[in-house]
């Protein structure tokens, strides 16, 4: 069978030299059924070869509970049937602009600052993880048939840590579990990231926007020999709640590309497709140089300004691309033709809204058990990694009005004081401070009911501040003491779509919310309505009026709408709809807006 090695200068393949031309494509970020197309547009471009990181929160969403790791395997049989190669990312930590950089709350919760270090606990569970990825990779690297050349070893080590005892563990893991395709790092090419990152007989790789002779040439400082690459060429950028779109422009873009071709480099283009972060799934960071500033959430569009846009159409950036790779590729003859279109929506339609249950009668019915204790448990105590959570307690009294105060909240809170709504405020929005921390809710009198409902806008994926805990994290202070006996009830987003969810949530009609024609008023709650397509394909969804929440559609969680923009429909995946009627459900944090939301095709 073929054998991929390092050489001296360059990757070979059974002797035979070869440049990895490889275009980013995460699988978790593209429904399944239009993994196909996605692919064919990496060969359009001229792509030989793809790479994805493996998020393992999105596969082990409790200890010991999976969820689709055969999802890697599927992806990866489908690049090797489209003829590329594969490079597989498996962290554990990806950054990726994901949820806690791809790393288990309930893990990094427990683990604390030994996250992404020798720890034993962490690397308990790196071992199990690596494990159940194994399974899905060892069969698949190219020495046993498959698409795999390339293994990487954590991701960007060298601007979070330099703990060289942990990264050879990974390394030697690998290893051990039967990884015989070369291992590789990839950092920032600075001195400090790449000591900081590199690993003894791991060939390390860099990262970078532009100026790919200077990033080489303090590569070449770290590893005189070897394969160049760079395993991130930055040919577009995320975009944050309430900021403008990320853009790079195409010109500078391709020459950067260019630029590093022609050091004689292999290249990654991150991201060749960025696809969506579905299901609520998207990172955020945190403001100012040291990371201590106000919560920074990403939108729920990974569209990255990408050659390859959100709905998996050819951008100016796409044929700029595809110009420059196509005097570098092995194979000669034209470049392979773009494949078919998936197919868009037929016609426009109208979503209508006819039900909805108020938020608190909804964790009522779908959310975890309520559980009582002294002080706040945090969200990882509870085990929610997405969703909101309600606090509730009492103000002993009688006593007079005093400052109430959330000591290190995160992310935003709805304050209600004896049934009355008094503020919201938070880290990603409102009047919050940006460090989790302290909220004044204003002057209350004991005795009081207070209710708190919490909601994560997504945990931190890069930098010093990853794995941070949501929820209430210092307690609550009235004046100066500590209120104690708090009851917290969570509602995990995957809860609204469970099995028999739906039934279970005591519908009313709309006009109780909102009154017969909308808008209106119409609170926190669960929505419910459906939309009837003709010609099911690739859509969009707008939410006119709505302030912030998630939208379903046949079970399928589209992810995060704010109002905030600058995103302003949400993607519908063609494989989500069906012929005739379509069922919408809309989870709602602050007021309802219109009943009728409009879909219509992408484009």
């Amino acid at each position: 069978m073929p054998e991929f090695v390092v050489g001296d200068e360059g990757f070979e393949l059974d002797g035979r030299p070869v440049r990895l031309l490889s275009g980013a494509l995460h699988y978790f970020r593209v429904h399944e059924g239009l993994w196909r197309h996605r692919l064919g547009m990496l060969r359009a471009m001229g792509l030989n070869c793809v790479e994805t990181y493996v998020p393992w929160n999105w596969h082990e969403p409790a200890p010991g509970h999976w969820r689709d790791v055969g999802a890697l395997g599927r992806f990866l049989d489908a690049a090797g049937e489209e003829g590329l190669y594969a490079v597989v990312r498996p962290g554990p930590y990806i950054c990726a602009e994901w949820e806690n950089g791809g790393l288990p709350a309930w893990l990094t919760g427990a683990v604390g600052r030994g996250v992404r270090t020798r720890d034993e606990r962490f690397l308990r569970a790196v071992d199990a993880w690596f494990a159940v990825v194994a399974d899905q990779l060892l069969d698949r690297q190219v020495g046993r048939g498959g698409p795999v050349v390339l293994v990487q070893v954590e991701n960007e080590y060298g601007s979070y840590g330099s703990d060289e005892v942990y990264l050879r563990h990974l390394a030697e893991r690998w290893k051990a579990l039967g990884v015989t395709v070369p291992l590789v790092t990839s950092d920032g090419p600075e001195e400090h990231m790449l000591s900081g990152g590199a690993v003894p007989g791991v060939l390390a790789t860099v990262n970078f926007a532009s100026g790919a002779r200077e990033a080489f040439e303090v590569l070449r400082r770290f590893r005189p020999s070897g394969p160049l690459m760079c395993m991130e060429l930055w040919c577009g950028w995320f975009t944050h709640w309430g900021a403008e779109p990320a853009c790079r422009g195409t010109a500078r873009a391709a020459r950067a590309l260019r630029e590093v071709l022609e050091c004689g480099a292999s290249v990654n283009l991150y991201m060749a497709h960025g696809g969506t972060n579905f299901g609520g799934w998207a990172g955020a960071n945190r403001a100012g140089d040291d990371h201590r500033g106000a919560l920074r959430p990403t939108v729920t569009s990974y569209d990255y300004d990408a050659p390859v846009d959100e709905y998996g159409r050819p951008t100016p950036k796409f044929w700029a691309f595809r110009e420059v790779l196509a005097e570098y590729r092995e194979a000669t003859g034209p470049l392979p033709a773009l494949p078919p279109a998936p197919p868009v929506l037929g016609s426009p339609a109208v979503a209508r809204l006819g039900q909805w249950a108020p938020l608190g009668e909804v964790v009522d019915a779908l959310g975890d058990e309520e559980r009582e204790g002294a002080v706040p448990p945090v969200f990882e105590e509870l085990g929610v990694e997405r969703g909101v959570v309600r606090y509730r307690f009492e103000v002993p009294g009688p006593r007079g009005a005093y400052p109430l105060r959330l000591v290190g909240l995160r992310d935003v809170a709805a304050v209600y004081v004896d049934g009355v709504r008094r503020v919201v405020a938070g880290d990603g929005g409102g009047d919050g401070g940006g460090d989790g921390g302290v909220v004044l809710v204003g002057e209350v009198a004991g005795p009081a009911s207070v209710e708190v409902w919490v909601e994560s806008l997504g945990r931190v994926n890069y930098g010093p501040r990853l794995g941070e805990s949501k929820g209430i994290t210092g307690g609550v202070l009235h004046e100066r003491q500590y209120v104690h006996g708090v009851r917290a009830r969570a509602l995990r987003l995957d809860a609204v779509v469970e099995p028999g969810a739906p039934r279970g949530v005591p519908w009313r009609a709309w006009e109780s919310a909102c009154g017969p024609q909308g808008p209106g008023g119409g609170g926190p709650g669960l929505y419910r309505g459906a939309v009837t397509v003709a010609g099911a394909g690739d859509a969009t969804v707008k939410l006119p009026g709505w302030v912030r929440g998630f939208v379903w559609v046949n079970g399928f969680c589209l992810g995060r709408y704010w109002d905030r923009g600058p995103q302003r429909a949400l993607y519908v995946p063609g494989p989500v709809l069906r012929e005739g009627e379509n069922e919408l459900l809309v989870l709602e944090f602050e007021r309802a807006g219109e009943p009728a939301l409009p879909v219509g095709a992408v484009g």
